[in-house]
């Protein structure tokens, strides 16, 4: 996996278990909130934490936030202070930024200040907001015993349009290739409009198109390594 930091601001029980996912995977965790004593509680799972106040925009400055690779905004009972901070770090120039919401009109507010990326915690299991951190291609993973799982990719820009014995999906990166999802135009009440469709079982002369998802069956290991060569 390449190098990666990232802050998770708020490490209740949800944040801190996105933190400790993301360590897990080898990331350089930088674990922020402005309760000590929930900071005490992951300071030996990641790689730096500190009490702060997020909504202060120095005090962001002083930890070079706009340095991070990601950083995961998962206060959660003060969505003023999401808001707030989700705003510092629009404005301090963070690459990716991840705030939680809680219902539709929490979700509406941050995307009208700029955040695309929101967090539903009853509908995301921090396990996946984590393996999306680190594989952005990874759209939805179902973890398996002994370190398989089944994965749904993005497509990587190296195998579009190319077929799937080119690719040599089983034979040089020991995965199963389980089915492919396509978008499909269609017309709906005079519009045009995409779905995504199974495109069955594929068989070698399949050719892999750049909107494809691929969902496949393989170790972890296979899986990152499978998308770090192909990005």
């Amino acid at each position: 996996m390449l190098s990666t930091k990232f802050a998770v601001i708020g490490v209740g029980r949800y944040g801190a278990e996105i933190a400790r996912k993301l360590a897990v995977k080898g990331a350089e965790v930088y674990a922020f909130d402005n309760d000590e004593s929930k900071i005490n509680l992951i300071k030996d799972d990641v790689a730096f934490s500190v009490t702060l106040d997020s909504t202060d925009h120095k005090a962001l400055i002083s930890q070079k936030i706009n340095q991070m690779d990601a950083v995961v905004v998962s206060i959660g009972e003060n969505f003023e202070a999401v808001i707030l901070t989700a705003a510092h770090l629009i404005d301090l120039g963070v690459k990716r930024i991840i705030a939680r919401a809680s219902g539709e009109k929490q979700k509406m507010i941050l995307e009208k200040i700029g955040v695309t990326e929101i967090l539903a915690p009853e509908d995301e299991v921090a396990s996946l907001v984590a393996e999306r951190l680190i594989n952005p291609n990874i759209v939805s993973f179902l973890q398996l015993p002994d370190d398989y799982e089944i994965a749904e990719i993005k497509a990587p820009n190296k195998i579009a349009n190319r077929t799937v014995a080119d690719i040599g999906i089983r034979d040089k990166y020991s995965l199963t290739l389980i089915t492919l999802k396509r978008e499909f135009e269609s017309k709906k009440d005079g519009e045009t409009v995409i779905e995504v469709h199974i495109v069955g079982v594929p068989t070698s002369e399949t050719i892999v198109q750049e909107t494809d998802t691929l969902v496949v069956f393989g170790t972890t290991q296979s899986v990152e390594r499978f998308i770090e060569i192909n990005m």
